[in-house]
């Protein structure tokens, strides 16, 4: 089955006088994994559906190897759907569910019950396939579902938040099985989801939407260690945001310390560093910049110690080894490396800590 690669530009779609997507410019490479990430609301869900057929696009085109798919009904993209809810038949077996669209394109009852029993196993369900849909667990049933998709070996396998409505643990193992199913099969995969983690974890890169637009498309550590923008540094996690400005192309913090490199226009501007990127004490480093600072908390979480350093002006948090000897009222060198730190014009109101 040869990969297929997804192009969309300057795509939008409005639901009345609601904009869901806007000016969306996006390239899906053949044979990858990509998460379309972003909060509720963003348009990401109508963008698959948008790839799927099963909505069209008011501007702008989409194409699968280069060709258009604008008016090609859904049934004929060679896509594969799943969706939060398995949307399974409740009077089938499992064998049949996962079997239903080889028996509607003809397939032969023998080739089809081999491609079944194969997938089956695949999905980790070998021998479940005699049973009824209301005998599964919610993993199991979402497990059919895959199975169902790529049965049919799709050109495009989407999904839409599939893991969401599972609990932690049983979301994990499903994560770890569909990286498992995409490395196999290798088809080019979209999958939504507002779960950062899941789509660190799962993807080769990442598409971020914000206010239906793409605020951000690049692998999971870029978006990490290089985000595009202060709304993508934001959505990734937690984040120190140090205020300050930019002159001279140079940025200095509000106290006067730092003067860190940057290619920020002049003006007020806010250096972004993540918590697990700070140093404390240490040897002295003339790819980092030091300021001095007292630790005013610091609580065990699990990997790290959660610490809270208290600079002249404002409040940052660093996540130390455990063997860190941190105590509440020290003074600490803290150090910010170079290439950990992103400095951003201040063009939206932030939350210092």
């Amino acid at each position: 089955m040869t990969a297929t690669a997804i192009t969309l530009r300057v795509v939008g779609k409005s639901f009345g006088d609601t904009v869901a997507v806007t000016r969306l410019s996006l390239d899906i490479a053949a044979g990858s994994l990509t998460a379309l990430l972003g909060p509720s609301g963003c348009g990401k869900s109508t963008t698959l559906s948008m790839l799927a057929g099963l909505t069209e696009p008011d501007t702008g085109y989409l194409q699968f190897d280069g060709d258009s798919i604008l008016g090609v009904p859904a049934e004929r993209r060679g896509v594969g759907l799943v969706f939060q809810k398995p949307l399974l038949f409740p009077h089938l077996s499992v064998a049949d569910n996962v079997g239903f669209g080889l028996r509607m394109r003809g397939v032969s009852a023998r080739s089809r019950a081999l491609r079944v029993t194969e997938m089956l196993d695949r999905v980790q369900l070998a021998g479940l396939g005699d049973r009824r849909v209301g005998e599964l667990s919610g993993g199991q049933e979402q497990r059919v579902a895959l199975a169902r998709a790529l049965v049919l070996e799709p050109k495009v396998l989407l999904l839409d938040e599939p893991f969401s409505q599972l609990d932690t643990a049983l979301r994990a193992r499903m994560r770890t099985l569909l990286r498992q199913l995409h490395d196999d099969s290798d088809v080019t995969t979209v999958f939504v989801t507002h779960d950062q983690a899941e789509a660190v974890e799962v993807a080769d890169t990442v598409a971020l939407m914000l206010d239906g637009t793409l605020a951000g498309h690049g692998t999971p550590e870029s978006f990490y260690t290089r985000p595009e923008s202060l709304a993508a540094a934001r959505f990734f996690g937690v984040t120190n945001e140090i205020s300050g400005h930019v002159r001279g192309a140079r940025f200095t913090a509000a106290d006067g310390t730092l003067g860190i490199p940057t290619d920020t226009s002049d003006g007020p501007a806010v250096l972004v560093i993540r918590p697990e990127a700070v140093r404390l004490g240490g040897v002295s480093d003339a790819q980092a910049r030091k300021v001095r600072g007292r630790v005013v908390g610091a609580q065990f979480a699990g990997s790290h110690l959660a610490v809270e350093v208290e600079l002249a002006d404002q409040r940052i948090r660093v996540h130390a080894p455990l063997d860190e000897p941190v105590t509440v009222g020290q003074d600490v060198d803290v150090r910010f490396p170079l290439a950990a730190c992103t400095v951003f014009a201040a063009d939206v109101p932030t939350d210092i800590a």
